[in-house]
């Protein structure tokens, strides 16, 4: 399947993303992992990347576009991919359409997950993460906390609450979404792409998928 990922952060695309690579193959795609494996593998296009990052600056979209381009034509994305996170902006859902014209791959569909915004803000505020950069295990302090609260399970380093998953600072993620991300549902709605799911399930919107998948 070749899917686009839409919602809040907080939705769960990337709980559903790692169920449907479990499912059929899949790769979970993310701009995040892409910038990431073309800096380690000292590319061209990620050495300019890495330029902005180091600068803290926004990896232009052109630049991205290089790097999604590259990393679609990898073998592991023949059995189909999922776009996580990806697009961001018309601009780049504009330019991922003539990408894919152009590398002759269609879409399945771009998959909406809409979630209540009481039920993001309980979901982000009580997350927590391991600080150890190569572990990166999530928790939840309601539904799954650590087995000792702050100390990870998987490696034993301490479990932070992130600075972007505060409430203040999820408002101001929500708010940017809706700015610049949810125009991304009409887009794809006019071009017949789109299906909205609303479930706080990761399960109900997996069934979802499927149904549109087998129609």
């Amino acid at each position: 399947m070749k899917l686009i990922l839409l919602g809040a952060p907080g939705a769960g695309k990337g709980t559903v993303a790692k169920l449907l690579t479990e499912m059929d193959g899949s790769v979970q795609i993310s701009t995040g992992d892409i910038l990431r494996g073309a800096v380690q593998a000292g590319t061209e296009l990620g050495k300019q990347a890495q330029a902005y990052m180091n600068a803290g600056d926004l990896v232009p979209d052109e630049l991205i576009m290089g790097i999604m381009g590259k990393r679609l034509q990898e073998p592991d994305c023949e059995k189909g991919f999922l776009l996580d996170g990806f697009p961001r902006t018309i601009p780049q859902a504009e330019a991922l359409k003539v990408m894919l014209d152009e590398l002759g791959i269609k879409l399945d569909m771009a998959v909406n997950i809409d979630v209540p915004r009481d039920v993001i803000l309980d979901r982000l505020t009580t997350r927590r993460t391991c600080s150890n950069s190569d572990c990166q295990a999530i928790y939840n302090v309601k539904s799954n906390p650590p087995k000792v609260e702050g100390v990870c399970d998987k490696c034993g380093s301490p479990v932070i609450q992130r600075e972007d998953e505060t409430e203040e600072a999820i408002s101001h993620r929500l708010e940017t979404y809706n700015e610049k991300t949810a125009p991304l549902i009409g887009f794809y709605e006019n071009e017949g792409l789109c299906v909205t799911v609303k479930a706080t399930s990761s399960e109900d919107v997996i069934n979802a998928i499927k149904a549109r998948l087998a129609a």
